[in-house]
């Protein structure tokens, strides 16, 4: 295996001095990309994301173009649904829609939770691949969807702004709700291990619909699965979860196996790093609408972000994915003016 050239991510994960923070932006390989709309108009999409070859391509764009300081693999989180015998549907510009959704006991006992590494062996291809033309350039950086967010959308069968359907099922039927929640972090384990072996250096755990629960329900239904998922892992590679609008959960989630912690925007840097008494790494948090900016004030706003956060135990991102109306020099402004000096 080749040494990393650029190993900042993986020292602010391991809470080592750097000399600046490091950079990525969640959703960097895609949409907002020319190269990757050139792809999308020959490919659908999970054309693009069972092809090793097109996966790898599409991963690689953002670090060639825009200068971070980790890959992320181009994959999406319903391949978990789909390994374990869930049909989920793909309409461009319109999101996912899964025909059957799970309801009933029987519908669990019909999940399938065995030959995870084969069923999403065009991932694990597509990690090598990336990993031998990434050389050692910088790390790369697996992932998957956390269990409820997955719940979320195995049960309502397509994205909602409340989840109503998620919720219910969780509420009226629990003990089926924690077995389906066990089934999907069974799963999803086995999926990062293979992913660690197959070349990822970090593996994120997304949690998108996290901040649709109370704190009392997240403890319940979301960080149980999320800590059994950081404990799991943490010896293979540095976890980090990113459990979107759950604030509320920032001490006790410092206080497990992970190595970082993403933040969206609607907490202060301030009160998240008193939250978790400086323990953990933090990623985050900038606005992805923040882009829209001029590009000296995305800058000035970025520096003013990594002051607010410190320099160490920070990985520099966006609070949630980077929007396809971003232009590219104002992503590539965000990740240059993280490497300025400050």
């Amino acid at each position: 295996m080749s040494q990393l050239k650029n190993d900042l991510l993986l020292k602010a994960l391991r809470g080592e001095n750097v000399e600046r923070p490091p950079v990525w932006m969640m959703r960097q390989a895609g949409r907002y990309l020319p190269e990757y709309i050139g792809l999308r108009e020959k490919y659908d999409f999970f054309t693009r994301v069972q092809t090793p070859e097109l996966a790898a391509e599409i991963t690689l764009q953002p670090v060639r173009r825009i200068g971070v300081d980790a890959a992320i693999i181009f994959s999406d989180i319903l391949v978990i649904p789909q390994a374990m015998g869930v049909e989920v549907l793909m309409e461009e510009g319109k999101g996912p829609h899964l025909p059957k959704v799970i309801k009933t006991q029987n519908d669990i006992n019909s999940l399938s939770t065995d030959a995870v590494e084969a069923k999403l062996d065009y991932v694990m291809k597509a990690l090598a691949l990336t990993k031998q033309e990434l050389n050692g350039e910088v790390p790369l950086i697996g992932f998957a969807g956390a269990p409820w967010t997955i719940l979320c959308y195995m049960v309502e069968g397509k994205g909602s702004k409340t989840w109503e359907k998620a919720k219910q099922f969780c509420f009226t039927q629990p003990e089926l709700a924690h077995q389906l929640l066990q089934k999907i972090t069974d799963t999803t384990i086995l999926y990062l291990k293979a992913q660690t072996k197959a070349g990822a250096d970090v593996v994120q755990v997304f949690d998108s619909w996290a901040g649709s629960l109370s704190p009392e329900d997240f403890k319940c239904f979301a960080q149980p699965y999320l800590i059994q998922i950081a404990d799991a892992l943490k010896d293979d590679a540095p976890v980090i979860l990113f459990p979107k609008g759950s604030w509320y959960a920032l001490k006790d989630l410092s206080e497990s196996s992970a190595s970082g912690l993403g933040i969206d925007w609607c907490i202060s840097p301030k009160i998240a790093r008193e939250l978790t008494s400086d323990k953990i790494t933090l990623q985050g948090n900038f606005d992805p609408a923040k882009l829209l900016l001029p590009v000296a004030e995305i800058k000035k706003e970025v520096k003013k972000m990594i002051r607010e956060f410190g320099v160490q135990k920070y990985i520099v991102n966006l609070g949630h994915g980077i929007t396809p109306n971003i232009p590219v020099d104002h992503a590539k402004a965000f990740v240059d003016a993280v490497k300025e000096s400050l």
